[in-house]
Parts: C-alpha cells; structure tokens; sequence
C-alpha cells in the first residue's frame, strides 16, 4: 500500500471519530445520546461499558495523530462515567468493570498521570476480590448476583488487564492469575477449531451457552492471547490467536463483513472487539516470518471490511453505519454501532501506516519487544 492510502484511511479515522459526536453528541450530563435518531426507547439509559470503549476510541485516534485534543476527549468520557456512576468506578458487572479499567491504563500511559493507573489496579483488586471463585474452576463471575456463572466476556478482559499491568506494577504478581484464567477459558470454552463460546453455567445446570456465537468473545480470546504472547515469547500464544482469528471469519462472517449481530445495543460493540484485538494481532504478525498466510488473509479481510463500510456507511461526509456493513445506513442506530465502526476504520489506518513504513507499534508485546522508549509508550 502506498503513503497516499495511509493518509486516506487516517483521514477517514478522523471522519468517524467526528461522526460519533456529530450524531450522538448530547449535551450536558448525558453525555452522548445513546441512538440516532434521539427518540427511540430510553435515551438517557447509562451504558457504562460503551462509554468505557468510548474512552478506547479516543485514544486510538490519539495514538494516530499525537492531537491532544482526542486525549482530553478521552478523559471527558472518563469523567462522565465516574459522575454518572454516583461518584464511584464500580458497577454490579465485572465485565464491565474490565473495560474500563482498560480503558483508564491507557489513558495512564498516554498521559503519564499515575491516577488512571491507580483506578485501574483498583478495578482490578475489587473485580478479583468479589467475583474471583473456584466454582468450575478458578476464574472470573460475570457480576455479583451470579457468581456461578463464568464467561468469556469477564475472564478475556481480566487476561489482557491482568498482563498490562504486570508491565506497569513489578510489585505484584498480575501475570499469575491471568494466565490461569487464560488457562480456564481454553479448557472450558475453546473449541478443538479455536471458536470460543460465551459461557458457562448460566442457569446452574454446568451447560456451555453454544447458542451465543458473538465476534466479540473471538476478540477477546485473540487479544488475550496475544497479550500473553507479548508477555512471555511462547508462539503458543501466537498459534491460539491465530487460529481463533481465522476460525472467527470462517464461522462468523460472509468473507467480507461480520453480519448484523442482533439490534439491542450491547451487540452493536461486539464486532468492533474483534476488529481492536485482530489489530493487535496483525502488528505482531507483521514483525515475524511465522504465520504469512494467515496474515494476509486477515489483513485481507480488514480491508474488505471497512472498504464495504466507507462505501455503504457514509451520509453527507460523515460515516453512520448499520450493523451489517454491506447494506445501506439503517433508519435507527446505537452509538454502540458508531464505536464498532471508528474501532474498524482506526484499525485499518493502522494497517495503512504500517504499510507505508510509519508503523507505531503494539500494546500486545510491548514488554517483549521493547516497544516504546517510556513507561508510558504508545498505548495500543
């Protein structure tokens, strides 16, 4: 790819991350509307765990730009979900938790203040402190009023949290029990083929939920894998990232485009988990002469991907998909559907510099490979 692509799709990065406010922006407390129109069911419902990838979004595009603008964005979303929350950075869903203490170790290397990694680790001792069990094995609660019930959605991100800060905090030992829940979710919730199921024992009955096939429990699994790689060099982390990518687009996708996951909201974040994780991936793929094929072909379809969303998604120079991206924008929206959209379009700029020499590295290997000159490095 040439230079003139990579600043094509950065400038397109910027178009989306424009739409979320041109669209959604609200003001006051709300923050941002949670649909577009603004006049369908309960606008005003808090979705915490979509304003934790919010905060994410902005610092991709802080990561692309350097513009400090994106940063001050990020630390708004930041405080909006602390106010909205009665003050307190907890919630009842440790899942949710999760997100957002990955979203605030970012702010932190992004911005160098210790106060975002300090939150982070408290979200981290509070979600190991409350939902962390034995039940089905040692590993994550989705919340507190099941905590029987264990999924991918709350052990992934507990896995990537877990090896960040273990960079970050020598003086604890995070690695540990991020493997273990690495560990948990192979043997429990991974298939033979790397497809990764929801979770387990929803209705007390030890029943695996197969009926939920979600990209974002794909994602998940990819990013913790990587992370892990980057963590202590074994290409078996690698191989389980891979496979669990690749299976992802075979059993998920038309070869080109995640279809329409449901219209709640919750599932209009799902495919952009995927897209965030695969990035982290392609980067450290695209430092080793191991998995070439595969590679391209991911690559491949993160390009087919947001081409079909830039050519069905953009209205009047700003982009308002719907969840299915090969299909013209649809009457109503989540800003949930935004955010998997801008977690696209930024990664794909990412793939465009690379290609063009200007590649800004990984968070996923950052402690193995060096990447950045400080503490804070470039937060992927």
């Amino acid at each position: 790819m040439t230079s003139t692509s990579a600043h094509t799709w950065s400038a397109r990065a910027d178009t989306a991350q424009q739409s979320l406010d041109h669209f959604f922006g609200a003001p006051g407390i709300q923050f941002l509307a949670n649909s577009h129109p603004h006049d369908r069911g309960n606008t005003e419902v808090f979705n915490y765990w979509w304003l934790a990838h919010v905060i994410d979004a902005r610092v991709d595009a802080w990561v692309r730009t350097a513009d400090d603008a994106w940063i001050e964005q990020a630390i708004a979303a930041r405080d909006n979900i602390v106010e909205r929350n009665g003050g307190q950075l907890f919630n009842d869903y440790f899942d949710d938790m999760l997100w957002f203490a990955l979203a605030l170790e970012r702010v932190h290397r992004a911005t160098g203040e210790q106060r975002y990694l300090d939150e982070a680790i408290a979200i981290w001792d509070h979600v190991i402190a409350e939902g962390w069990n034995e039940t089905l094995g040692w590993s994550l609660a989705w919340r507190t009023q099941q905590l029987a019930y264990k999924n991918t959605p709350a052990n992934g991100p507990l896995v990537i949290l877990g090896v960040r800060l273990s960079r970050l905090d020598a003086s604890r030992d995070y690695l540990s029990s991020a493997r273990r829940a690495f560990d948990w979710l192979t043997a429990t919730l991974v298939g033979d083929d790397g497809f990764v199921e929801d979770g387990i024992n929803r209705e007390g009955d030890g029943a695996v939920d197969t009926q939920w096939r979600f990209t974002y429990n794909q994602g998940l699994y990819v990013g913790a894998a990587v992370e892990l790689f980057g963590a202590t060099g074994d290409d078996a982390f690698l191989q389980r990232a891979v496979q669990t990518a690749t299976t992802a687009v075979r059993e998920l996708s038309d070869g080109t485009v995640f279809p329409d996951e449901g219209d709640g909201g919750d599932e209009g974040l799902f495919k952009g988990v995927y897209y965030r994780y695969l990035g982290e991936l392609l980067a450290v793929l695209a430092g080793s002469d191991s998995f070439a094929s595969e590679r391209v072909e991911l690559e491949r379809f993160l390009r087919a991907g947001t081409d079909a969303l830039w050519q069905n998604g953009v209205v009047d120079g700003h982009l308002r998909p719907g969840n299915d991206w090969s299909q013209p924008p649809v009457e109503w929206i989540p800003y949930s559907t935004m955010v998997s959209a801008i977690f696209a379009v930024e990664q794909r700029a990412r793939l465009e510099a690379r290609a063009a020499g200007a590649d800004v590295g990984a968070d996923a290997g950052a402690g193995a490979a060096g990447v950045g000159a400080a503490a804070v490095g470039a937060p992927r």
